[in-house]
């Protein structure tokens, strides 16, 4: 699931700050799935997969931006599944590995850049005479909406572009195994104990992946949300009986 995906004739190339960027025909299908699932109006669709697109951007040249100050180079990928950053050589020579602090800083890179992107938007949408709202779903997650000048396009853009980076950035900080969280929990595992580390980590994957595919399904009646931490879920126990699906 989690894995780059094979280059095809029809990708999309391009450079971004130095970083060769590269998005998978199933990034457009899938998103646009998604949108038809949301909305009736093809223009919103249209604006929802552009606006995804550009969060997930910025949420990846986050990891990179981050990754290239540790001396690291990579490339960005954009595919069904959302993005990844995957690195290249080291620029300083020697071992690209990391410390544990520096995968954890790299991890919050992400969402974090998604938060700041969040924050730039509100104060926009302030600026411009509009107001933004904050409405709490069980107490814990935020559903926020705007109402901007400008009608039904700038209202969608702005809204939409608070629910991917806050909503999608504080899903992406939960500990499970290939997400940011887990891979800052593992990190944080691996630092407190290096020989056992990576084995907590993945039951708290185990757990945590669990616990949300059901609350997911239950309180959110979201199927794809159930289904994608489920799996995440299975897949870290299948790691810990090893038999290594990977990542």
């Amino acid at each position: 699931m989690f894995r780059v995906p094979p280059t095809s004739q029809y990708d999309l190339n391009f450079t971004v700050l130095g970083f060769p960027v590269r998005v998978s025909p199933a990034f457009w299908l899938i998103m646009a799935l998604f949108g038809l699932v949301s909305f009736r109006n093809p223009l919103l669709i249209l604006i929802w997969v552009i606006v995804v697109f550009f969060s997930i951007l910025i949420h990846e040249m986050g990891h990179g931006l981050v990754m290239r100050r540790f001396g690291q180079d990579s490339y960005l990928v954009l595919y069904g599944f959302g993005g990844l950053t995957v690195p290249t050589s080291s620029r300083w020579g020697g071992s690209a590995s990391r410390t544990p602090v520096e995968q954890v800083i790299i991890s919050l890179a992400g969402p974090f850049a998604g938060f700041l992107l969040a924050g730039l938007v509100v104060m926009s949408a302030i600026a411009a005479g509009g107001a933004v709202t904050i409405n709490w779903l069980l107490f814990i997650i935020p559903v926020p909406s705007a109402i901007v000048p400008g009608g039904l396009i700038a209202n969608a853009v702005v809204s939409m572009l608070l629910w991917v980076n806050i909503f999608w950035g504080l899903i992406n900080l939960a500990p499970v195994i290939p997400l940011d969280g887990g891979h800052v929990s593992q990190s944080l595992f691996v630092l407190a104990d290096p020989w056992d580390g990576p084995r907590k980590a993945l039951w708290l994957s185990v757990i945590v992946g669990v616990v949300l595919a059901v609350c997911s399904y239950v309180f959110l009646g979201s199927i794809y949300m159930a289904f994608l931490f489920g799996i995440l879920a299975l897949q870290s126990y299948a790691i810990i009986q090893g038999r290594g699906w990977g990542f």
